[in-house]
């Protein structure tokens, strides 16, 4: 894969988007969607249940990353 293959990723502002779907959190770690759950599962990528649905809090993700700037939390 060439960096022209390649879509850019927008990191998520924790203040307008508190959480996202864990397919996405995989998009942003390079992951394909069953990866990206199969790492939600065994705790790999913080998560967050809503009733059934699995969610990912973006300011854990970034910290996670080490781009939180230290006012997400």
């Amino acid at each position: 894969m060439t960096t022209s293959d390649r879509t850019d990723v927008t990191l998520p502002d924790p203040r307008k988007r508190p959480t996202i779907p864990v397919p996405e959190a995989g998009e942003l770690l390079g992951l394909s969607r069953a990866s990206a759950y199969e790492a939600a599962n065994r705790g790999d990528i913080p998560t967050l249940r809503i009733g059934r649905r699995m969610v990912v809090p973006t300011a854990r993700l970034l910290a996670m990353l080490g781009l939180d700037n230290g006012e997400a939390g």
